[in-house]
């Protein structure tokens, strides 16, 4: 970033509003539709007043059928479109499911490459806001296991601004995955933002003791914690995947050699996750760098509860980011 760029004030929702914006803006064949994008300006206000701007026939509420319009959006993909689907929370994903695994993830290489799926879909994520069980889980690694599709999920003002651009450019589907714990918080972004890489990791904190890789709502805890144990001494580098698939090896790999230790921090269950993809792949390309065994810290393997304290207790946060940093380092000093 220039020293004399101008910045300006905005909640991670603005945000993405304005990557919206830019996107209807910059190419007509761009348009949104999902349950509430419209009139009612989006489940978490993200489209809202996009409607009034760009008009219904580019932004488009749809019946409560997460099937039905996915597929509309493949098929207007097909067609040329460059559709924006919004899914109301990951939960209500699968509903669709079989259009984004069957059709979206496979129409190119079932016909032998002759039809891409150039489709954006963007859905909320997440615990934290008492939605209960049927609306705040985390399903993003669950997506980043098919072939076919990318996986992206923005955790700064600046990529949730700038990767939809990016997603909308690339031939194939790629899915966006928003914590909605990050709507409300607030931060600078210049004024002229644009586009962002979705294709690599990124270091957010050097640091030397440890490596601590995470994305998502999750990175901001791992920042507070690392500037916690910073302060007892131990120097904690914070790695934002920022892309689930396909994964910056070499970001992690390069990290891990400098500092020996890897926490791994997600807000997905444990069991089939993608914090067991990247323990897995450490230990296949980086296990003489190691100190001390791969780490992972990830959610209680439980519906996510409504009541808060149990709802926060099911999922990482700082405190439990130092206390197993400090274990750690302190067993394997």
């Amino acid at each position: 970033m220039n020293p004399g760029t101008q910045m300006v004030k905005l909640t991670y929702r603005e945000a993405a509003r304005e990557g919206l914006r830019d996107a209807l803006a910059r190419d007509p064949r761009v348009f949104l539709m999902g349950e509430d994008v419209g009139h009612y300006g989006g489940c978490f206000a993200v489209s809202k007043g996009l409607l009034q701007e760009f008009g219904p026939e580019r932004i488009r509420d749809t019946p409560l059928s997460e099937l039905a319009f996915t597929g509309m959006g493949i098929g207007a993909a097909m067609g040329g479109m460059r559709p924006i689907v919004e899914i109301m929370t990951v939960n209500f994903s699968l509903l669709a499911l079989d259009q984004i695994l069957n059709n979206a993830a496979t129409l190119l290489h079932m016909s032998g490459g002759q039809f891409n799926v150039p489709l954006v879909i963007r859905m909320a994520t997440g615990a934290g806001k008492q939605l209960a069980a049927q609306h705040a889980h985390s399903l993003e690694g669950w997506y980043a296991h098919i072939p076919g599709i990318r996986v992206v999920s923005p955790a700064t003002l600046a990529d949730v601004r700038g990767m939809l651009w990016t997603a909308l450019e690339d031939p194939d589907p790629v899915l966006i995955f928003e914590n909605n714990t990050l709507y409300t918080m607030e931060g600078e972004l210049a004024v002229d933002a644009g586009p962002v890489d979705i294709d690599h990791a990124r270091v957010l904190r050097e640091g030397s003791d440890v490596s601590i890789i995470t994305y998502s709502a999750s990175l901001h805890k791992s920042l507070a914690a690392a500037e916690t144990l910073a302060g007892e001494g131990i120097s904690a580098e914070v790695i934002d995947l920022r892309t689930l698939r396909p994964l910056d090896d070499a970001t992690i790999m390069g990290s891990v050699a400098k500092t020996h230790r890897a926490l791994i921090v997600d807000e997905g269950w444990r069991s089939g996750s993608i914090s067991a993809e990247i323990s897995a792949r450490i230990v296949e390309q980086a296990f003489y760098e190691l100190d001390a065994p791969v780490e992972r810290l990830c959610s209680a393997e439980v519906p996510i509860p409504y009541a808060r304290h149990m709802e926060q207790a099911a999922i990482p946060q700082a405190e439990t980011i130092v206390a197993t940093v400090k274990r750690m380092v302190q067993s394997h000093g």
